[in-house]
């Protein structure tokens, strides 16, 4: 089944076919074809998986974990400021380091989760506000941020909540405007 351009109304334009069935090169093999078509097929599965709201909540909790753990490695090189304090004359080079090494290890743990926790809360929530308003708009972010900087604050009382989501979905939003305005040129 060979397809047919969709007809234009001026005749300098070129012609516009429908996804999946523009024309191919000529000489192309039937075995071609359907290697194409598995092949689409295949982008379509990973386009689809890509975009599904498990995938957005597990890349940015991994994504967050690797931040918060950068973020705590660069700290934690400022946190040693002394090398010759009474503690560390005390011990041995090999026990100073092993000390150092497993603090950071610590606080990198630590943080990781942190940002983890925070990541994958505000991806899912944002992820689910999009999925039931069937838009990609700005007060997604903005909700997504309300409601994750409540759930975040959910121990410390209802007016923290409220201040929280409130603080959250401000930052949210300005960084959804920043990311979203064009690039200067």
């Amino acid at each position: 089944m060979s397809a047919l351009p969709l007809p234009t109304a001026m005749p300098l334009l070129p012609p516009v076919y429908l996804p999946g069935q523009e024309p191919l090169p000529p000489g192309t093999t039937d075995w071609e074809k359907a290697e194409m078509q598995t092949a689409l097929k295949y982008q379509r599965y990973m386009g689809m998986a890509a975009e599904s709201c498990p995938f957005k909540v597990g890349l940015a909790g991994v994504g967050g974990f690797a931040l918060g753990g950068f973020f705590s490695l660069m700290s934690a090189t400022f946190a040693y400021e002394d090398p010759l304090s009474r503690a560390s004359t005390q011990m041995s080079t090999r026990a100073q380091t092993m000390f150092v090494f497993k603090e950071m290890g610590r606080g990198m743990w630590s943080s990781g989760k942190g940002f983890a926790k925070v990541g994958a809360i505000y991806s899912g929530v944002e992820c689910c506000i999009e999925g039931y308003r069937a838009k990609n708009d700005i007060y997604n972010g903005v909700a997504g941020g309300f409601v994750t900087g409540g759930i975040l604050a959910r121990n410390a009382g209802p007016l923290a909540m409220l201040g929280g989501g409130a603080a959250f979905a401000v930052f949210s939003g300005a960084i959804d405007m920043y990311m979203r305005s064009a690039p200067s040129e």
